[in-house]
């Protein structure tokens, strides 16, 4: 019974439509601030997600086909770059069996000059 007379002040206190007990400054409970809600329907929002996806996706495509273009320049160049150090490591190659060969034709003729003097 103690309870049945101490509750309903209480409730009725906890309510948030009336101003606090307290005295303290109160306002209105203030909704969000939403400047172009109900303007627009769903399906114009709809849309516009839409194209707004298709240009993106064109977009994506292509700088996709730049960075392909891009890696593949970059590729040809490393390709160009190591063939270049193949042909001139076969190139120092010849050089070098060049030089060993007139070096011993060199001993040769030493030789021979040796042996017919």
């Amino acid at each position: 019974m103690v309870f049945a007379q101490i509750l309903p002040p209480l409730q009725h206190a906890l309510s948030t439509d009336r101003p606090p007990l307290t005295g303290k400054q109160w306002h209105q409970p203030k909704s969000a601030f939403r400047p172009n809600a109900g303007f627009g329907s769903y399906e114009k929002r709809a849309e516009e997600r839409k194209s707004l996806a298709a240009v993106k996706a064109k977009e994506k495509e292509m700088k996709d086909e730049k960075e392909a273009a891009r890696q593949r320049l970059i590729q040809a160049i490393k390709d160009k770059r190591a063939g270049k150090a193949e042909r001139e490591r076969y190139q120092k190659m010849e050089e070098t069996m060049h030089r060993k060969r007139v070096e011993r034709l060199k001993r040769r003729e030493k030789r021979n000059k040796m042996l017919k003097s």
